[in-house]
């Protein structure tokens, strides 16, 4: 069967996969602390992670499209965007994605 004109061919896959999720997630339980330019560092709790972001508990309230440093154990800190704010929950949207490996390593026991 030819293609019309100007129709483009793609392959994908189920938005039902994923959900809205660009990777998957797994839930962990890390402390590590939020920042600002490396001040007013406050703890948190990371909750689930993925290559791409985070959900965290924190002891004081993030502000949703805010960029904050994110300390995370055995990796350092990471720049991230507040994708959400809930209270003192919050989504996080990594400025450059883990890795695969430091996705591993933060993720198995």
């Amino acid at each position: 069967m030819a293609q019309a004109k100007g129709a483009l061919a793609a392959e994908y896959e189920p938005a039902a996969a994923l959900g809205r999720r660009r990777s998957v997630r797994a839930p962990v339980s890390l402390d590590a602390r939020v920042g600002r330019g490396g001040l007013d560092r406050a703890l948190c709790r990371i909750v689930d992670l993925s290559l791409h972001g985070a959900r965290l508990r924190s002891y004081s309230e993030l502000v949703g499209g805010s960029h904050i440093w994110l300390s995370i154990p055995k990796l350092g800190q990471r720049a991230a965007r507040v994708a959400w704010a809930d209270g003192f929950e919050a989504g996080l949207e990594f400025v450059m994605p883990l890795r695969e490996d430091e996705f591993e390593m933060l993720t198995s026991d």
